[in-house]
């Protein structure tokens, strides 16, 4: 993770990405360089548009926070509901894991 902030770093700072601007970085943070992941780091990055990859990354939807416990002085009737749309869910795992098996013999 270290060697994408270090990427990150130069590029905010207006810093071109190549080897051994990623080494000094990652050299004055006290991290011990592998070569081999400096080099296939700035080769991923050739030809990325790093700002939008940013965009697009912070754009991205976020899953959904579980919805809170209902106040206990609910009505039945949504709590039949709630029960169904368990059981629909187990039976849509279900479905899903009886597909992925048929891709695994």
């Amino acid at each position: 993770m270290e060697y994408i902030y270090a990427a990150m770093l130069l590029h905010k700072a207006g810093k071109e990405i190549n080897e051994d601007s990623v080494k000094k970085v990652l050299a004055g943070a006290g991290v011990e360089v592998d070569e081999a992941r400096v080099k296939a780091l700035v080769a991923a990055l050739q030809g990325v548009n790093i700002e939008e990859a940013v965009k697009k990354a912070a754009t991205a939807p976020v899953a959904a926070a579980p919805a809170a416990e209902a106040p206990a002085g609910e009505a039945k009737g949504e709590e039949k509901k709630e029960e169904k749309n368990k059981e629909d869910d187990k039976k849509a795992e279900e479905s899903a894991a009886a597909g992925l098996g048929a891709l695994f013999g």
